[in-house]
């Protein structure tokens, strides 16, 4: 029992310590760009079903059960204004009520946050269900801003619950297109594009977000680097952050699965597609989106040491970054 109190400890150490080299390396100190800013900021990094997994008692999940500095909530990012008071959230997730409350928390103002627009990604159920909280049952949100691709409009006009929330002025559907370009500052833009996904019930899409110091790139999903009709090198030549799709460390982490039915860049990949890269360009990607059998959600696993050692990074939660 001591043996394992002591190694709780020891993962709990080894845990802050991957996250604070992470944020020291790659992002602005909290109180330089809380105060007075606007800013990036990470709300959840796991793939769809969180972390630990509902139903998984591998070990993989077991070892997160009982440790709140373990869990992972769904991937979403946010645009937190801190001088206005409001935000823009990058996917609305199951844990869209804690996501939401982490804001909250990291504002200055002692009323609740202005939800200022929602932008999705595509309708896999990690992305998109966490609409159903600004509904009348719950927050009775009033003609929130909700930006969708053209697919992905028709879906939530067309399907419940989903349609209620437009025919109750929950939300209002603002309709965007490939490679098009959202002001939401005189000083910030976002533009989406399509990356290939499986497609089943809207488009996919990544954004990018440019601000006046930084532009980061978001893409939680995409199926290969290299059916994607851009080039993702060049992509991190041309960007200061990446958030991208590490959803599977390697093929091997489902063997009950046929992987290419769910098909994803796998982490082992796409270092070696970047393995020719310098260190400091390295340094920019930071893998999101891991599903509950990814060892880099193990602070202690060989494969995050690995990952580390080579210089890319893991997005952690509560990080972040400068726009």
């Amino acid at each position: 029992m001591m043996i394992n109190c002591i190694s709780n400890i020891i993962e709990k150490i080894i845990f802050i310590i991957v996250i604070l080299f992470s944020i020291t390396c790659n992002t602005s100190t909290s109180s330089q760009l809380i105060n007075n800013s606007t800013f990036i900021y990470i709300l959840g990094v796991a793939q769809d079903g969180g972390y630990p997994q509902a139903g998984c008692l591998k070990q993989c999940c077991v070892r997160a059960i009982n440790k709140p500095y373990l869990q992972r909530m769904v991937t979403s990012i946010a645009i937190v204004d801190n001088i206005k008071n409001q935000c823009w959230i990058f996917d609305a997730t199951p844990d869209f009520p804690q996501q939401l409350h982490l804001i909250n928390e990291i504002t200055d103002s002692s009323n609740p946050v202005k939800i200022a627009g929602v932008f999705l990604t595509h309708a896999h159920i990690g992305h998109y269900t966490g609409l159903i909280h600004l509904g009348h049952e719950v927050m009775g949100a009033k003609n929130i801003p909700v930006y969708t691709m053209p697919r992905m409009t028709n879906f939530i006009n067309n399907n419940g619950p989903w349609n209620q929330l437009i025919t109750k002025n929950n939300i209002q559907i603002d309709t965007i297109t490939d490679e098009s370009v959202i002001n939401i500052s005189d000083q910030i833009s976002i533009i989406p594009f399509s990356v290939p996904h499986r497609d089943e019930f809207s488009e996919t899409v990544g954004y990018q977000i440019k601000g006046p110091n930084n532009s980061i790139l978001f893409i939680p999903d995409i199926d290969k680097w290299n059916l994607w009709d851009k080039n993702i090198i060049t992509e991190v030549n041309s960007n200061d952050y990446l958030l991208l799709d590490g959803t599977f460390y390697n093929g091997n982490e489902l063997p009950e699965r046929d992987m290419s039915e769910i098909p994803h860049p796998f982490v082992v990949e796409s270092m070696e597609l970047f393995k020719q890269i310098p260190k400091v360009e390295k340094n920019k990607i930071h893998f999101i989106h891991f599903n509950h059998t990814n060892p880099l959600n193990n602070p202690k696993s060989n494969e995050l040491n690995l990952l580390i050692n080579k210089g890319f990074n893991v997005a952690n939660q509560g990080q972040i970054f400068k726009l």
